[in-house]
């Protein structure tokens, strides 16, 4: 039926023994295990269906990883640093697109920019051409 909303649970994992153990949170005494992280869901589903006697597609799981505060902290500085990294590199190309703009409309050829910045002339073709799509140049210009 349009609008009706799946009932949801939530599946909570924390690590154990070489497993994961399973508890889902609106159903007491509902559990089960994994040994990773990618069942636990499949592993959720199947026990609430079980002890429901509905068919595992009829509702929503939610999976929340319990960590220990060691391992909480390690993930989250990894994701944080990644997340860094992407703004970095994010900042470095678009630096590089000016760079490219700007020594280009100076006259410098593609091989003595990519010499500069350190990278492959062939990449700096690339970020021109970037250029030239957002700014609507490019072949029309060179056929000219």
């Amino acid at each position: 039926m349009v609008g009706e909303v799946r009932p949801g649970y939530t599946a909570t994992a924390e690590r154990g023994e070489g497993w994961w153990a399973i508890r889902v949170v609106e159903l007491p005494g509902v559990f089960s295990q994994a040994r990773r992280l990618d069942r636990i869901e499949a592993m959720a589903r199947d026990a609430i269906a079980l002890l429901l006697d509905i068919p595992s597609d009829s509702f929503d799981v939610t999976v929340r990883e319990v960590l220990s505060d060691e391992a909480g902290r390690v993930v989250a500085a990894a994701i944080q640093a990644r997340a860094e990294a992407l703004e970095r590199q994010e900042l470095a190309s678009a630096t590089s697109r000016e760079a490219v703009r700007t020594l280009t409309r100076l006259g410098l050829p593609q091989r003595d920019i990519g010499r500069l910045l350190g990278l492959s002339h062939q990449r700096v073709g690339q970020l021109a051409g970037d250029d030239n799509r957002l700014t609507g140049q490019g072949q029309a210009v060179a056929a000219s």
